[in-house]
């Protein structure tokens, strides 16, 4: 799926003046593509994944996937669109605690009313090595374990466009290494549009493009 941004502005109201944070982003990511976001704190890269979600909207501009604009959307519309099409990994679990692996990623199926809930999620978690932890509560899993419940989640629902913040933000080097060689591997295999958001330059180079957010724009490295 592919996804087109033109002349997106998003600003923010900060006291009595009007912070600009997103000054007419443009670019253009073709169907499959793996593309890091690096840039500051601050310099907006978060801000653009929620737009890119639906989470957020723009002031201005568009936001075009797969030529459906989500800056046109009604709010049922987007909650709609995003639901079938796009999923998000961000740098917290946020797995529910009295669910267990098993059921965390069963609950993004039961939500879109999918059939054979058990089957797709237990597939899902052990493709992701955690075939062996599927009925176990994120008390009982590591970090690493837990991220891999959450991109699961992510992943099984078949996204068209994957957006990830910081993915491996809370786990050290080598879960992290660990984690993320699984990620990438199954983004290729189902050839998944993926936009990462990391402050990890290393974790940059292992995509196929990476823009730099800085001053408003974005910029190709």
């Amino acid at each position: 799926m592919s996804l087109i941004l033109k002349n997106v502005r998003k600003s923010f109201q900060q006291g009595d003046s009007q912070i600009e944070v997103l000054k007419g982003l443009q670019t253009n990511i073709e169907p499959g593509q793996i593309v890091a976001i690096v840039g500051q704190s601050g310099s907006g890269k978060s801000t653009l994944l929620s737009l890119l979600a639906g989470l957020e909207r723009a002031d201005s501009g568009e936001i075009l996937v797969d030529n459906v604009n989500l800056v046109g959307l009604s709010e049922k519309e987007i909650t709609s669109f995003r639901a079938q099409n796009i999923a998000i990994v961000f740098q917290q679990y946020h797995l529910i605690a009295h669910l267990t692996a098993l059921e965390n990623v069963m609950l993004s199926l039961e939500i879109l009313k999918m059939d054979d809930t058990r089957e797709k999620a237990e597939a899902a978690l052990k493709e992701l090595g955690l075939g062996h932890r599927l009925d176990h509560f994120p008390s009982q899993l590591s970090g690493g374990e837990c991220q891999r419940v959450a991109i699961a989640r992510a992943l099984v629902v078949k996204p068209k466009i994957l957006l990830a913040d910081e993915p491996s933000g809370n786990l050290d080097t080598h879960t992290g290494d660990k984690v993320m060689d699984v990620f990438f591997e199954i983004v290729r295999k189902h050839e998944i549009t993926t936009i990462l958001v990391t402050h990890s330059e290393a974790l940059a180079q292992r995509c196929q493009r990476n823009l730099r957010l800085e001053e408003g724009q974005l910029r190709e490295i």
